[in-house]
């Protein structure tokens, strides 16, 4: 027997994406004004882990936004309620955590090396 949702969380859905969406933006922009401050202030006053700090509220709202949205897409695909969660949930905070760690890295190593550093097109 096939389960079906008698109502499938497709309100939920649109809101994880439209908050993650909203919560990229934030980040993006955050991110931005970050690195703009860099060059006009001293390298030793700048902390990597302060800059952390300020992208993390943002950053929290993608992580809500994904899970809830990988979530209500899997149970709209028939998983049932505790299922989609219990799947959705440590694959999305697994993901995020990642992320987040290669964010941290990548942060501390522009600030050392400068933007420079990152220009892959002059590795072809």
């Amino acid at each position: 027997m096939y389960y079906y949702p008698l109502q499938p969380p497709y309100f939920l859905l649109l809101a994880g994406f439209l908050t993650a969406l909203t919560s990229g933006l934030a980040l993006s922009g955050t991110l931005k004004v970050i690195v703009q401050q860099w060059p006009s202030e001293n390298q030793e006053n700048i902390k990597p882990r302060s800059s952390l700090k300020q992208l993390f509220v943002p950053f929290l709202g993608i992580t809500a936004g994904v899970c809830l949205f990988l979530s209500c897409g899997l149970e709209i695909f028939g998983f049932p309620s505790p299922l989609a969660l219990g799947v959705g949930l440590p694959i999305s905070l697994l993901t995020c955590l990642l992320v987040w760690l290669q964010l941290g890295s990548l942060l501390v190593f522009v600030q050392r090396q400068g933007m420079r550093s990152l220009d892959l097109d002059s590795w072809s």
